[in-house]
């Protein structure tokens, strides 16, 4: 009830009600982002322009229906943005990695790797299974609270969730 309150008020425009909807979600935003891009500056930079496209949804007239599920799919759209926007990285050893004798550059390599290797395979997973598994695994949300983000059922989030991991299986096992 009080997210409705929040988003009609919000709707007009008003100063006190976009500061709560800030408060409220940019905690949980930034993490996403965090997450997916592995660079706080980044993810501040996506909080920022994914309330400054909330911003202009809402001065342009249109009213998001879930608030909640507006902020995390224009959050998820700048970083898919922005991977595009990078070129492939480079897996060759870099003269810094052997700076320190307490750490071992082969596994320090090979867990970049596995991470760059892991965020390939979710992004080329589709948007929804791919918000799925942000969403209930790395921001630990219930089946619930990711169904009402998406605005699907819970059966259809647990569907999209199976298939995603199956989908996942498959790529990280080739």
């Amino acid at each position: 009830m009080k997210d409705t309150i929040m988003q009609r008020t919000a709707a007009t425009l008003d100063r006190q009600a976009l500061a709560d909807v800030y408060e409220r979600y940019s905690h949980d935003i930034f993490h996403y982002a965090s997450r997916l891009l592995d660079d706080s500056n980044l993810a501040e930079d996506c909080v920022s322009e994914t309330f400054s496209r909330f911003l202009q949804t809402i001065r342009g007239g249109s009213q998001p229906e879930n608030v909640r599920a507006y902020l995390y799919r224009s959050a998820h759209n700048w970083v898919i943005d922005h991977y595009r926007r990078q070129p492939r990285p480079d897996y060759s050893l870099q003269e810094d990695l052997h700076t320190d004798p307490e750490n071992n550059p082969l596994q320090q390599v090979s867990q970049a790797m596995d991470r760059q290797r892991v965020r390939t395979a979710l992004l080329s997973l589709p948007a929804d299974q791919r918000q799925v598994i942000v969403l209930r695994f790395m921001e630990d949300l219930s089946h619930n609270e990711v169904a009402q983000a998406l605005g699907k059922t819970i059966e259809a989030t647990r569907a999209l969730q199976h298939r995603a991991v199956s989908a996942l299986r498959q790529m990280l096992a080739e």
